[in-house]
């Protein structure tokens, strides 16, 4: 005699067969979409240099790209530690958060490129050209800005302990709430007005500089700075008696 199962059970059984046909279908899909993203990955990391190219996240550490066109590249958290890319052309390129210690820009057209928060430790800006580059908020210590065009750049919040500014050409150039502790503007070009609105400037060398269209200086900033009886101040602020400093 046949007999027949009421609806409520089979019910319940579908959902009991379901459930694991779910589970294992949601995470074959999750283990396939993390394979094919590490595929797009690797694929995208491994593209030539040329303008506009996507190498965000890419490791490109110890690498020769002296004179690659990268302009306008997407260099997002990318890792150029070590990296020679003398003469390249990064115009526009946006390396925000990229690792660059110890990397060589020396000559490099960087021009209104983004470098904020990037690492880039004893890295060499040599003779490049950073009009309207900015590099907020970046750590930039013992950084060679020698000879830099930087006009209309952004060092605002940036880390510069003991970067060297020799005849960098500074106008416009904002570095405001910066560390500039033991950073050498000594020998700077100093073309137009400068903005240090709270600025650090613990033994900053500023000797035989003209800061008279300077903004934003205070009193306590000149007292911590290392200037001499050459350098020209803004209006209402004074020589210390502690000038010139003494180095050993």
């Amino acid at each position: 005699m046949l007999r027949s199962c009421p609806v409520g059970s089979v019910s319940a059984a579908a959902r009991k067969v379901s459930v694991p046909v779910t589970l294992t279908l949601a995470f074959g899909l999750a283990f396939f979409t993390l394979i094919f993203a590490g595929w797009a990955e690797a694929v995208h990391c491994k593209s030539s240099p040329v303008a506009g190219l996507d190498w965000s996240h890419c490791n490109k550490s110890r690498l020769m790209l002296d004179g690659s066109n990268l302009e306008s590249a997407n260099l997002f958290s990318t890792d150029f530690s070590f990296t020679d890319l003398r003469d390249a052309n990064l115009k526009s390129a946006n390396l925000e958060k990229a690792t660059l210690v110890r990397a060589w820009f020396t000559g490099a057209n960087v021009v209104m490129a983004n470098f904020a928060r990037v690492e880039a430790y004893r890295a060499n800006f040599a003779e490049v050209s950073a009009e309207g580059a900015s590099f907020a908020s970046a750590e930039l210590q013992r950084v060679d800005f020698s000879r830099a065009r930087l006009t209309g750049a952004n060092f605002e919040k940036t880390e510069l302990g003991r970067a060297n500014f020799d005849e960098a050409v500074l106008r416009n150039t904002r570095f405001s709430f910066a560390n500039l502790s033991r950073a050498d503007f000594s020998s700077a070009i100093i073309k137009g007005p400068i903005e240090f609105d709270r600025a650090f400037l613990f033994l900053t060398r500023i000797e035989g500089l003209d800061l008279s269209d300077a903004r934003g200086l205070q009193q306590p900033q000149i007292d911590a700075a290392c200037g001499d009886v050459a350098t020209k101040l803004p209006s209402g602020l004074s020589i210390p008696t502690t000038w010139p400093c003494r180095f050993d």
